[in-house]
């Protein structure tokens, strides 16, 4: 893992940055030689959490509906009942 200082962060980001879009690694940000941040790529950063929120967000939708029981009318599809709420909106 890359290291740097808080100071030659804010004094080199774009450089930062750079390195950081062409090899991917993570950069640890230290300061006061404690480690206090680390910055990795939006790809990484989409991989770890947003993909991974948006997986359990589904889940637990699904869950609830689930859970919501719903019965359908006995001669119309889901399909049929989901153009409807669509057609009236």
């Amino acid at each position: 893992m890359i290291k740097t200082n808080a100071l030659a962060l804010r004094q080199n980001l774009g450089s930062v940055i750079d390195q950081l879009q062409k090899n991917g690694e993570p950069i640890l940000v230290e300061k006061g030689r404690q480690p206090v941040a680390v910055l990795i790529s939006l790809e990484d950063y989409k991989k770890r959490f947003v993909d991974v929120i948006a997986d359990i967000e589904r889940r637990e939708l699904v869950n609830r509906i689930r859970a919501a029981n719903i019965k359908l009318p006995a001669k119309k599809s889901s399909l049929e009942i989901v153009r409807e709420i669509r057609s009236s909106c």
